[in-house]
């Protein structure tokens, strides 16, 4: 007959009622379980281990402090800057989304992040009720880096850091947190591939982890969003004498809570 397995017992008891202690993760600001007989955690939203001479207290974790962590998360996946806005500030324009279509741009139609295949301004202008705030974020580069071969892993990190925060926000608890980044997915990520798969047949996109609609196809306006970080936008022409030092910017925005 199979020995019972012993029941767990405490110095002070019988058995234990011991659980763990809820510390703050550095890294997301979520929370780390330690347990009494243990000299270290792991997050339970990131999956961080730290020693338990690292960890603050046990107090909760406030919503400031969790948006705090995106913002320090956005630094360390590739912005230059990154603010908390809230989502009553976010200027959404029909007319914007308008000009995919005309004038025309070179992606027009052929993803699935842009229009028509999009739900467009009227719908984002509606689930943003649901929301308070939200990530906006810039990447600085010399200008001169849109018009070279450098242009497209630009804009792979763009898609790559809008993605990120998202990700880290919802393992954050933020369930509904959604990415917007500039630029098409097809040219970003497909440029040499004939068609969107996530249109075809198929049905499956082909960059499901990096590629986030477009901010345009959904007509939120960039300009004032940068207005109301305080940031001074360029406009991404080229400068007329090719010496001259400018500097461009690209951005994204994830609405998280």
């Amino acid at each position: 007959m199979a020995t019972p397995a012993k029941s767990k017992r405490s110095a002070s008891g019988p058995l234990s009622n011991d659980a763990p202690e809820l510390f703050r993760c550095p890294a997301c600001a979520g929370e780390v379980e330690v347990w009494p007989d243990k000299v270290r955690g792991k997050c339970i939203s990131c999956n961080a281990v730290f020693e338990k001479t690292q960890l603050t207290d046990g107090s909760p974790v406030s919503l400031e402090e969790k948006l705090q962590a995106l913002i320090q998360h956005a630094g360390k996946s590739g912005a230059t800057a990154a603010t908390i806005i809230s989502t009553g500030d976010i200027v959404i324009d029909q007319n914007l989304a308008d000009k995919c279509r005309e004038p025309r741009c070179e992606s027009y139609g052929l993803s699935k992040s842009c229009p028509p295949h999009v739900s467009g301004p009227l719908v984002l202008k509606n689930q943003l009720e649901n929301y308070s705030h939200a990530i906006f974020f810039k990447i600085d580069v010399p200008s001169e880096v849109l018009y070279s071969r450098k242009r497209g892993e630009l804009f792979q990190l763009l898609h790559e850091t809008a993605s990120g925060i998202e990700q880290k926000a919802i393992s954050m608890g933020f369930a509904k947190a959604k990415a917007y980044a500039g630029g098409s997915c097809k040219k970003i990520f497909c440029d040499e591939h004939r068609d969107c798969r996530a249109l075809s047949e198929e049905g499956k996109c082909r960059n499901p982890r990096y590629a986030r609609p477009s901010m345009s196809g959904f007509g939120i306006n960039v300009s004032k969003l940068f207005e109301l970080s305080g940031w001074t936008w360029q406009e991404m022409d080229q400068p007329a004498d090719a010496a001259a030092t400018r500097t461009a910017s690209v951005c994204g925005l994830v609405i998280v809570c």
